[in-house]
């Protein structure tokens, strides 16, 4: 009696146990390598998309001298004051000005033998506008001289809103990618049966476009400034199963 219940909870048992082995089976055949007659490869796309910037950002200066640094100071301070309101006013509504760095320095004069002698002082002021009306930069730069700014720093254009330039890149080199796998699986005979990873690689942001100085030292009317555009670049892996 006992070794028939034996036998019989042996039936069970053997079964269920087979069921078990299945399943264990196809799960590592998912996740392990490739079916036969599947192949496994890996390609990368790339894509450049290019941009218009919606943002400049403008460095502008006031320096002044004088035999004391009061002196300096004070006209300084005077002509910064002025620099200040032109600046808002040209730059129209949302644009932001403020103040980056303040200097006095002493001016030295260095003689052979000799200890430096401090022969004045030089006073900085330097400000930061960042505007999104980009047909009002020269006309920023025509109020700072006005106003009695002489020196600008660096003018350069970037991309504050960049997510649809992103995103068009991104389905660029995707797309891309999969052109790739499409041509190698035909070339092996076969084709693209899934899609198994896709990853972005790299994101590059549009590097700020910085403009020549040299024409816009000397402040005069209507200074013309060319904006140019900006390049947005992404690069994708994808892992493609080829069946032959």
């Amino acid at each position: 009696m006992m070794r028939r219940a034996l036998l019989g909870l042996s039936m069970l048992l053997f079964p269920t146990i087979a069921i078990l082995n299945g399943e264990v089976r196809a799960q590592n055949t998912e996740a392990g390598g490739t079916r036969p007659g599947v192949t496994r490869i890996t390609v990368s796309g790339d894509a450049i998309v290019q941009a218009q910037p919606d943002t400049a950002i403008l460095v502008i200066a006031v320096v002044t001298q004088g035999k004391r640094a009061i002196d300096a100071q004070q006209e300084n301070a005077t002509r910064s004051e002025a620099l200040v309101r032109a600046l808002k006013t040209a730059a129209g509504p949302g644009a932001e000005v403020k103040t980056s760095g303040y200097s006095i320095q002493p001016q030295r004069v260095f003689k052979e033998n000799q200890p430096p002698t401090i022969v004045g002082y030089e006073a900085r002021n330097s400000v930061v506008v960042t505007m999104s009306d980009l047909t009002r930069v020269g006309g920023v730069i025509d109020a700072a001289g006005e106003a009695g700014a002489n020196e600008i720093s660096s003018i350069s254009f970037t991309l504050r809103q960049d997510s649809a330039a992103r995103y068009q890149a991104l389905t660029m080199a995707t797309r891309e990618a999969t052109g790739k796998a499409g041509v190698l699986a035909r070339a092996l005979g076969g084709k693209v049966i899934r899609i198994v990873e896709v990853q972005e690689e790299g994101y590059v942001r549009p590097i700020p476009i910085q403009r020549d100085l040299e024409s816009v030292r000397v402040m005069k009317a209507s200074t013309p400034i060319e904006v140019g555009s900006l390049d947005i670049s992404s690069r994708v892996q994808l892992v493609a199963e080829i069946q032959s």
